[in-house]
């Protein structure tokens, strides 16, 4: 199982970083290498059809060894783009082998110090093997933990044709963490019936809810003129943005004072001129009617705040992002339950909760692929303090292992 290891170790050093601003599919020229990289490892191994498509897709097929010809097709997803908050380029990951507690400082910024009094998860994981970039990254476990235990699990299944299980599809996508992970996925080219991604945190966490997601903006156009003589005439686009942003909530519905099931809206970029201000939110809930009540509650406000600039005018426009991936998955239940069992055999107890997020689970769920999330060992994502336990990614391909048992035994 060292294995799942060495190849994160050696995936973290591509640099994958997507660029939310770019045009081009994936959105940035470097995930291509990473890209590239696996479907010639997974050929490598004795994935015959393995192979990387126009878009940047990584797609190949674990053949059946099932006597049964009724087993439903699975599909094990993840991502290779690392966050644009932090950069990912010169990664250089640090094994603390059997971490004995100690506040781990990274070397290249001793400021950066994971304290387990202050990480619980790190606290819970005193006697593994903890890895951490150096101090001026992020590690990238995000999501290259997940490739590295599928790649693995392809691996060990390709060695031990004795273990029954279906047909198992594979793929790494690119540009997830700027929301197009599943831009141009074929769903129906890649085959399965059921999927899982490997994206998430801690051990035994399976994710089957996720916030729904929209974006508004919304612009405020005043007047510029010369500030010179600008009495009666001019009108700040920017003051009024500001008076705006001072009515939201200061107790709730924001991301700083909420959690569980608690939506929230989230100012989070701002274009800002005199005579045009747009301010750019995020909404989420759990509920798909209550974006639409947040929603309201923006667009009121900024009304109100814009009447007392006589002179501005507010336009509102509205993105839909995703949706809460339970609406889909409620309908096919085995597709969970099948996951909590494997995760029950490999002795894990079964921590099921929301996701205040989302993955490309959720789109794909609405795609025709159901699709829940299932923990890869990841924590602190975006972060310089990102780290990742190699027991809990050795835990992981144990149950994706147990998964494929588990779909061809219940056919």
């Amino acid at each position: 199982m060292s294995a799942v290891r060495d190849r994160l170790l050696r995936y973290v050093r591509y640099d994958t970083q997507s660029n939310e601003a770019s045009t081009s599919y994936p959105s940035t020229d470097t995930q291509w290498a990473l890209l590239r990289d696996l479907a010639d490892e997974l050929r490598a191994l004795g994935v015959a059809d393995a192979g990387v498509d126009r878009f940047g897709y990584v797609t190949g097929t674990v053949p059946a060894t099932s006597s049964k010809p009724n087993v439903p097709t699975i599909g094990f997803i993840a991502h290779v783009d690392t966050s644009p908050e932090m950069s990912g380029a010169h990664v250089k990951p640090i094994v603390h082998a059997r971490y004995d507690g100690r506040d781990l400082v990274l070397p290249d910024d001793p400021s950066i110090v994971l304290r387990p009094s202050e990480i619980p998860a790190l606290a819970a994981r005193i006697g593994d093997d903890i890895i951490t970039a150096s101090g001026t990254t992020l590690l990238g476990a995000d999501n290259k933990a997940g490739v590295a235990e599928i790649v693995t699990a392809v691996e060990y299944l390709l060695r031990h044709p004795e273990i029954p299980h279906g047909p198992i599809k594979v793929a790494f996508t690119p540009d997830e963490e700027v929301g197009r992970g599943t831009l141009h996925f074929d769903v129906a080219a890649f085959g399965a019936t059921y999927a899982y991604t490997m994206d998430g945190g801690t051990r035994g966490d399976l994710e089957c809810e996720s916030f729904s997601a929209d974006a508004v903006t919304i612009t405020f156009h005043g007047f510029n003129t010369h500030p010179g003589y600008a009495k009666g005439r001019m009108v700040n686009a920017i003051k009024v943005a500001a008076a705006f942003l001072t009515t939201l909530p200061p107790d709730t519905l924001s991301p700083e004072t909420t959690d569980g099931y608690d939506g929230f809206v989230h100012p989070y970029a701002m274009q800002a001129g005199v005579d045009r201000t747009s301010v750019r939110f995020i909404l989420r809930d759990f509920r798909t009617d209550g974006l639409r009540e947040k929603a309201a509650l923006l667009e009121r406000l900024a009304r109100e705040a814009a009447a007392a600039y006589p002179g501005v005018t507010v336009e509102v426009t509205s993105e839909e992002q995703y949706r809460n991936m339970r609406e889909v998955l409620d309908r096919h239940p085995q597709v969970v339950d099948h996951a909590r069992e494997a995760m029950q055999r490999v002795g894990l107890t079964v921590r099921e909760r929301p996701i205040r997020g989302g993955t490309d689970g959720s789109k794909l769920s609405f795609m025709g692929l159901p699709t829940p999330n299932i923990f890869a060992g990841e924590h602190n994502f975006h972060s310089r303090m990102e780290w990742v336990s190699v027991q809990d990614m050795e835990k992981a391909v144990e149950v994706i292992v147990e998964l494929a048992r588990v779909w061809d035994e219940h056919a």
